[in-house]
Parts: C-alpha cells; sequence; structure tokens
C-alpha cells in the first residue's frame, strides 16, 4: 500500500490534547477495525446491495457490472487486465512500468482483491442478463456475456489506523471513456465504503494522468490527501510520480486524511 504516515496522535479532530489511549482501548479498536474488514471482505457480491448499479445506460453507452475476486479471477480475466493495464497505464509510468507492472500481476490475484467488471451486453437482451442468478452469470461464457470493457479493483484495508476503501486500479478501455462510466463507478465504491462502514475511499493517481485527476478533484470532490507526498514533505514529493487522494466519510477520518497538519497543530 502506497502512503507515507504522520504523526497525529494524542490530537483529536478539534485540534485539541487528549489522553493517549490504553493499551486495552488500542486492542479493542483493531479488533473492532479486523472485524469490519472481514464482514467487508466476506461479502460474496458487492453489487447485491445496489441493483440500481448492474447496469449503467447512458451518453450512447450500455454496460453491465458484476462482482469479482482476485483469487477467483480465470486465465482469460488474468489476460485482459495484465492487457488493459498495459495500455493504459505504460506511458503514464514511463521508466517504472517495468517494476510496476510485476508489483501489478502480483496485487490483482491476491485473495484481498476484489473487482468490479464491465462488460457490454450480450446478443441476449440486457434485462435477460439482469435476471440471471449470480452462479448462471459466473458460469456463462465471455462471449455470452459480451466483450470487457473495464475493472475496479479494490479492497478493504487499514490506512493510517483507519478502515478505508482503497481503490487500487479503475481501468476502461478508450472507446467507453468520456462517457461518465468512471464517476459512475466511483459513486458505487462510495456507496460500497458506506455500507461497510469504511471510514473513507482512498487511491493513488499518477501526476502525469491529468485525466483521472481532473475526475476526482473537480468532477467527484476528491481532495489530495495529507498522507499524500506533495502534503507531507515538499521534498520527497519532488521524488514520487504520484499523488494520493482520499473523500472521507467520518470526522476521524477527516481529521486525520483531509485536514493539513498545520492546521491540525495551530487549532
Amino acid at each position: 500500500m502506497i502512503g507515507a504516515p504522520m504523526e497525529t496522535k494524542g490530537i483529536n479532530a478539534n485540534g485539541e490534547s487528549k489522553a493517549k489511549p490504553s493499551r486495552k482501548e488500542i486492542i479493542e479498536k483493531k479488533k473492532a477495525m479486523d472485524a469490519l474488514l472481514k464482514a467487508a471482505s466476506s461479502e460474496k457480491d458487492h453489487l447485491s446491495a445496489f441493483p440500481a448499479f448492474r447496469r449503467y445506460q447512458a451518453n450512447g453507452l450500455s454496460a453491465l457490472l458484476e462482482s469479482g475476486r482476485g483469487d477467483k479471477l480465470s486465465s482469460t480475466l488474468k489476460h485482459y487486465i495484465q492487457n488493459l493495464l498495459k495500455a493504459n497505464m505504460e506511458g503514464l509510468y514511463g521508466s517504472e512500468w517495468l517494476v510496476e507492472e510485476k508489483v501489478k500481476r502480483r496485487e490483482m490475484v491476491a485473495p484481498e482483491a476484489r473487482y468490479i467488471f464491465v462488460r457490454e451486453p450480450s446478443n441476449a437482451s440486457a434485462s435477460d442478463m439482469l435476471t440471471m442468478s449470480e452462479q448462471e452469470r459466473t458460469s456463462a461464457s465471455c462471449e455470452e456475456r459480451g466483450p470487457m470493457v473495464g475493472f475496479v479493483h479494490f479492497r478493504f484495508v487499514i490506512e493510517e489506523e483507519l478502515p478505508v476503501l482503497y481503490v487500487y486500479e479503475l481501468q476502461l478501455e478508450p472507446r467507453v471513456q468520456g462517457k461518465g462510466l468512471g464517476k459512475f463507478l466511483m459513486q458505487l465504491i462510495e456507496l460500497i465504503a458506506r455500507k461497510n462502514h469504511m471510514g473513507a475511499v482512498v487511491l493513488t493517481v499518477q501526476k502525469s494522468n491529468s485525466v483521472a485527476l481532473n475526475l476526482y478533484l473537480s468532477k467527484m470532490r476528491y481532495i489530495i490527501s495529507t498522507i499524500s507526498p506533495s502534503q507531507v514533505d515538499p521534498l520527497i514529493a519532488i521524488e514520487k510520480s504520484y499523488e494520493i487522494l482520499c473523500k472521507a466519510f467520518s470526522n476521524e477520518a477527516k481529521a486525520i486524511l483531509e485536514e493539513p497538519l498545520e492546521k491540525v497543530h495551530l487549532a
């Protein structure tokens, strides 16, 4: 997980001093967070709670969404993910890509990896696909379900001692970009995070990816997190090619991930 830790212990959301938590409180908090992550990760289909998000229909684009996990990927899906990542990200990473590609290949098949896959409808009607059971959709061939056009890879993790939903990848094929699908997927991700009591949605974006930065910062109201290199230390930021963005939901998450460190200490 990418992210630089910050020292904010002993200060609450209002910038006031507070008693250092006892060992018992720390253990209980960790147990509670672990339970949240376990419950969230055990959900077989995160789309089941949001049936309206199983289909995207706007701006001349029709697409169907389905859930997946890293340790259940077929060979076809693995190749698709690898190829789309290379097509979309190699140019943005530049000389770093050779190393980064190996990292991403390991990450994509991890047991904790969760996916939302996006496909175009098959020759069968979209309504028929939506009424299929999960087992029927899973057992159908790629041809029957229509071609893949993108995916989101996310995980439920602890970041800065907070339970968060971390978006590892949001990748769409060029022909479906610019049609509102990326925003639709991130709205779904935020709903999934809130339903599972995550404190925030966090993601990493390459500085060179101006399209993604515009989507998150201008259209989705994400901010550059206080744990992003550019906010932690300008000298470190010069050496880093990415920013860490976030959207916090709880007051605790806002205090740790969104409020400037100077504001916390000077309040």
